[in-house]
């Protein structure tokens, strides 16, 4: 008979490389479509079904989902740049929230009906506390989190319409690297700034901004919380789980509950790396929030789930040893 697959989509970028090496790990098949516009293919193991082409395109989805018994999927792709989506709101509304409809309903049409979906806690805009809980009211002060909030509205009004699952991972700051070096950050002009920090201290950028000085923080620059990227792919692996399982849908946030400052993570890479990072202060960028902190129990409790990087130093390390084998032509 033929094995149930898992389709991951944007499987070559950042968080789908990884979490196609968790499902691996699991002894979970999968297919991965991506259309390398952020991602690399060399990210994905040789041995994994890989689909070129636009999650938006039916024709390609179709085809997977004939080609092959999809039981479930796992949706990465779109666009995840908040200053850019605040100046080309069109392009992720069509990116992030038409493309995933299209997707949707090529699901429903091929009775798939488990799913699991890239969120973000630009959802939640500016919180109005220093944790922030799923049952926090979503006033998203940006393109890019109104586009994913649109996406979980039609997940949750898919669910109460007929047979279907699914659970919504809400990422606070993803970062750091597999740590065996399989994967790791790649894509070309990246804006994270732990990626950034890298790339200075490898000699890859002259210098380093820091947009905004004057938040009411203890040290003025933006507040988040870290999450390292193996342990987010865990948790999707077992979302996915929680759905073969009969499991009720969920919007989990993802995070540690703890936050650092834009500060402290340049500091980190200097003791890290050994270089004295050239550090720009720069105007605040639109639609950047001073202090975005998770309440990560909803996922602890309901997936199980336990984290495994909970270290700031240990996310930088691995950023930085993905980085200088980047350097090396890895």
């Amino acid at each position: 008979m033929t094995e149930d697959k898992v389709l991951i989509t944007g499987g070559a970028g950042y968080i789908g490389s990884h979490t196609v090496l968790a499902c691996q790990e699991r002894a979970y098949p999968v297919v991965v479509l991506d259309n390398l516009a952020k991602g690399r293919r060399d990210l994905v193991p040789a041995e994994v079904p890989f689909y070129l082409g636009d999650v938006g395109d039916k024709t390609v989805l179709d085809r997977i989902f004939n080609e092959h018994r999809i039981s479930a999927v796992m949706h990465f792709a779109g666009d995840i740049v908040v200053p850019e989506s605040v100046v080309a709101p069109l392009t992720y509304y069509a990116n992030n929230t038409c493309k995933t409809r299209q997707l949707l309903q090529t699901c429903v049409d091929h009775d798939i009906n488990r799913f699991v979906f890239s969120s973000t806690a630009a959802v939640y805009g500016q919180p109005e506390t220093a944790s922030v809980s799923e049952t926090a009211p979503t006033r998203p002060v940006n393109p890019y989190g109104t586009s994913k909030l649109m996406v979980e509205w039609m997940l949750r009004d898919l669910a109460v319409a007929q047979d279907f699952r699914y659970v919504a991972l809400r990422y606070f700051n993803v970062a750091g690297a597999d740590p065996l070096g399989r994967t790791g950050q790649s894509t070309p002009g990246a804006t994270h700034l732990i990626k950034i920090a890298c790339e200075v201290a490898t000699g890859k950028r002259a210098e380093l901004q820091v947009f905004g000085n004057d938040y009411d923080t203890p040290d003025g620059t933006c507040i988040r919380d870290y999450i390292h990227v193996s342990d987010l792919a865990r948790a999707h692996v077992s979302a996915l789980t929680h759905l073969r399982d009969q499991g009720h849908s969920l919007t989990l946030n993802c995070g540690y509950g703890r936050g650092y400052s834009v500060r402290q993570v340049i500091e980190g890479i200097k003791q890290l790396s050994g270089v004295d990072l050239r550090v720009r202060t720069a105007p605040r960028r639109a639609g950047d929030v001073a202090a975005l902190v998770a309440d990560a129990s909803r996922l602890k409790a309901s997936l199980n789930w336990v984290p495994e990087h909970d270290n700031l130093d240990f996310i930088l390390s691995t950023a930085l040893d993905w980085e200088e084998r980047l350097s090396a032509g890895g």
